[in-house]
């Protein structure tokens, strides 16, 4: 489900990460237990992951939440 604010875009780092390390869609949506349709959403911006996903990605290319997912700070009001 697409969250809402300003942007509604969450810019993420996953299809950077994913192609560098010569990983595909469904071998990530496996490994952290998704669809495939999930990544793709979260490639294009189109949907916020959760905490847990989020950890989950970051995680599994060995990277922090932070370096994988790009926050906007006005967005969040901080």
């Amino acid at each position: 489900m697409p969250y809402g604010g300003r942007s509604g875009v969450l810019k993420t780092r996953i299809m950077e990460f994913r192609k560098e390390r010569r990983v595909t869609q469904e071998e990530l949506a496996d490994a952290v237990n998704v669809t495939r349709q999930t990544i793709i959403s979260l490639e294009n911006g189109k949907y916020k992951a959760s905490l847990v996903l989020a950890h989950k990605i970051a995680q599994y290319f060995g990277v922090t939440i932070e370096e994988m997912f790009l926050f906007d700070k006005e967005e969040e009001n901080l």
